[in-house]
């Protein structure tokens, strides 16, 4: 049986699904809002650094707990060119010259919100709760954290000996997609994360180094550093 604090009924509000999908749902909802709200400079100022956000706290904790997963690393590359997508459109709304402008990308972004927004409730979070290790409810808090203008803890040493096996790869892609370009951290296990490692090949080719900081017998000991491409 479960912790007690990992009960919940299915289909109520202690379920983590629908618990997930009113909080992506309103983070989306409040974006629709202030695309189409009147333009003036404070206003779109706000509102940039909101979709900022937005966009962020989804990259930081929904998609980087599963873009290592086979089931799930397509669709996480669909998800982020959306997401490209959606911000060069954004970029266009506060760059509107005047107000027929900015009302037809506003009216073009709140269509793609909303086509982005189902496509998550629909697919992504399902897929979210299907796969092993993903623990939603922290993944939700992360990302409420983010979307609020926090930062997650960015630990300099990832120890995962003690995390359940089906655990292990979404906290570590997470942490990965918390680096910026440079920047890494050291993961400890108690063997050779070669699987781990062909997955960071698959889904981050040159977008990342691998190094051995220890090789056993009883711990091993990896530099992780994120090394962004240009484009």
């Amino acid at each position: 049986m479960p912790p007690a604090a990992e009960v919940f009924i299915q289909a109520t509000d202690t379920d983590p699904g629908p618990r997930a999908q009113a909080v992506v749902q309103e983070a989306h909802r409040q974006l629709r809002l202030a695309a189409l709200a009147e333009p003036h400079e404070e206003h779109t100022l706000a509102f940039a650094g909101q979709m900022h956000r937005l966009l962020t706290a989804t990259e930081q904790t929904l998609y980087a707990a599963v873009s290592g997963a086979a089931e799930t690393r397509l669709l996480v590359r669909a998800r982020r060119a959306a997401a490209v997508t959606i911000g060069r459109h954004g970029d266009s709304l506060t760059a509107a010259a005047d107000r027929a402008g900015h009302a037809g990308a506003a009216r073009t972004l709140a269509g793609m919100l909303t086509v982005h927004l189902e496509t998550e409730a629909a697919v992504l979070l399902p897929a979210l709760e299907e796969l092993p290790g993903v623990d939603l409810s922290a993944l939700v808090g992360d990302f409420t954290t983010v979307l609020e203008g926090g930062r997650l803890e960015d630990p300099v040493v990832v120890d995962v000996r003690e995390i359940p096996h089906g655990q292990r790869h979404p906290r570590i892609f997470t942490r990965f997609a918390g680096l910026a370009s440079g920047e890494s951290f050291v993961l400890v296990n108690n063997h050779d994360p070669k699987p781990l490692r062909r997955e960071f090949e698959a889904t981050h080719p040159g977008r990342f180094t691998w190094e051995y900081v220890q090789s056993g017998p009883e711990q091993w000991q990896i530099r992780i550093t994120r090394v962004d491409s240009d484009d």
